[in-house]
């Protein structure tokens, strides 16, 4: 049985895409970056945007093993936005969870 914060985070996800291709599609996306650039507090908005896909990577790095599956989680966050950080926390839930279980007395941790 799927738990319900992966189908709450895979419901967002289709969503997110959703409203992207709806603003691909009535936007015009030169214009409308131009105009968030030129403004101070849209480019805080950026920073902060990017700052969070750098934490998300952050957090890739730790729970993934390998370099080709942090590699390919980790890369397309700049390209594809937060949408595919719900899907990967969707897809990793079980072991983020399991991550974020320590033993208080595990000098590890």
């Amino acid at each position: 049985m799927t738990h319900p914060i992966r189908l709450i985070l895979i419901v967002l996800a289709v969503a997110f895409t959703a409203l992207i291709g709806w603003a691909s599609v009535r936007g015009d996306f030169a214009a409308e970056f131009g105009a968030i650039t030129a403004m101070p507090w849209g480019r805080v908005s950026l920073f902060d945007l990017y700052l969070g896909f750098v934490l998300y990577g952050l957090a890739v790095w730790v729970i993934e093993r390998d370099m080709k599956t942090r590699l390919f989680w980790a890369l397309p966050i700049v390209f594809l936005g937060n949408a595919w950080s719900l899907i990967w926390v969707a897809v990793r839930w079980k072991q983020i969870l399991a991550r974020l279980q320590t033993d208080p007395n595990d000098p590890k941790s």
